[in-house]
Formats: C-alpha cells, sequence, structure tokens
C-alpha cells in the first residue's frame, strides 16, 4: 500500500534567501538605541568587508551611525607575522591578526563603562607602519561591524554574527594564487571551531559560493 502522507520538510537544507533580504534580516538583528558591536566573518575570498559595507550602508540609511572595520587594518607588524617564514600556516591562524588591539581599541571602547571613542584603523598592513588613524567618538547608537577571516569566537558578545561560509572547492578556486597557502589554516579553524562547539553559533551561517544566491543554513544548535 502506498504511503499518502505528505513529505516532511527538511529542516536541514540551506534556505535561499535574496541578498538584500539577507542584508535586511541581519539589521534588524542589531539593537536600536544603543553601541552595538557586529562581526561579519569569511575567508578574504568570501569578501567580508564588502558584505560588512552593504549593511553598513543599510545601518546608515536609518540613521545611525556605522563604520566598518577591516580586520586587515589591525594586523601585527611583519616582524612578529613572518617570524618563522611568509607563509607559516600556524602564524596565520594563531598570531596574525591582533585581536587584543581589537578587544582594546574597538569593543571596550564601546562597552558602557567604556571611553566611547575607538581606533578604526591600527597597522598599515602594505607599508607595516602605524595607520596614525585619529580617534572616533562613538555616537551614542554607534554601530560598528568589524568584517575579516578567523573571526567566530573572537569577539565578546556582539550583537550578531554573520558567517560567509566557502566550500572548500569554492575557497580553492576563488582564493588569489599568491594567498593558497591560507586556505588550509583556514579550513582548519572553522574545522576545528565547528566541532568543538564550544563558541557561540553564528547568528547567520550563509552558503557564499554564489554571493548573488546566498543561502541561509539553519542553526545546528538550540
Amino acid at each position: 500500500m502506498l504511503n499518502s502522507d505528505p513529505p516532511r520538510p527538511d529542516f536541514t537544507a540551506p534556505l535561499p534567501i535574496f541578498p538584500d533580504v539577507l542584508v535586511e534580516s541581519v539589521v534588524d538583528r542589531i539593537p536600536v538605541r544603543e553601541r552595538s558591536i557586529a562581526v561579519v566573518d569569511g575567508a578574504d575570498a568570501a569578501d567580508p568587508v564588502e558584505f560588512a559595507h552593504r549593511v553598513s550602508r543599510r545601518v546608515q540609511s536609518t540613521g545611525r551611525a556605522c563604520d566598518v572595520i577591516d580586520l586587515h587594518d589591525f594586523v601585527r607588524p611583519a616582524s612578529l607575522r613572518f617570524e618563522y617564514s611568509h607563509t607559516d600556516e600556524l602564524s596565520y591562524r594563531t598570531a596574525w591578526f591582533d585581536f587584543n588591539a581589537v578587544h582594546r581599541e574597538i569593543v571596550s571602547p564601546l562597552a558602557s563603562n567604556g571611553r566611547g571613542s575607538y581606533l578604526p584603523r591600527l597597522w598599515d598592513e602594505a607599508a607595516d607602519r602605524s595607520a596614525r588613524a585619529k580617534l572616533v567618538v562613538a555616537a551614542s547608537d554607534q554601530v560598528l561591524i568589524i568584517a575579516g577571516p578567523m573571526m567566530l569566537g573572537r569577539i565578546a558578545d556582539p550583537s550578531a554574527v554573520v558567517h560567509l561560509q566557502l566550500s572548500p572547492g569554492a575557497l580553492r578556486r576563488q582564493t588569489r594564487g599568491d594567498q593558497h597557502w591560507t586556505i588550509e589554516p583556514l579550513l582548519r579553524f572553522y574545522e576545528e571551531y565547528s566541532d568543538a562547539r564550544e563558541g557561540p553559533e553564528p547568528d547567520f551561517t550563509v552558503r557564499w559560493d554564489h554571493p548573488e544566491r546566498p543561502a541561509i543554513l539553519p542553526r545546528s544548535r538550540t
């Protein structure tokens, strides 16, 4: 006898979403009338900074002050990044970016007891010298969006976290040739973060192989 019951929905399947709707969903996650930090995580090949700017423009359209912080403006000096070699995978994964400085200059200043002014850039990666940026006074409802690779679990209590997920194949295709050495440490970081299941799960994990056709992956933890 044939089973006439309708098929059950697959709640594990990625949910396609229009890019503009994705941006709107992220903006809706950010609290109003208070200072907030959001995170857009993704390998450089996913261009998280570009997506962060899209979110920033939408926030600004509501009349709020919003700035994008590029994680590459918070790298450590070359003498530390290249201490073991220019392509040391462990250094890239653990010592390339100065997350202590991000906390000191970005996250802590926006806290309720913080100084109220943040440093938008710390280090000029290309010139390998101080960016010589000036402190910016944060508005009372300031939003800062920190964007870059391997950021999951690095920022305390963000209001929204977006992870732009590339498949291994897409990561290899879209990563510049001179940056292919970063692929394995990136894959290892995200694999270990997912397997550990200790850090907070992103609010939005987005399949990003084709940015014009993103899809949201369901949360695996409740």
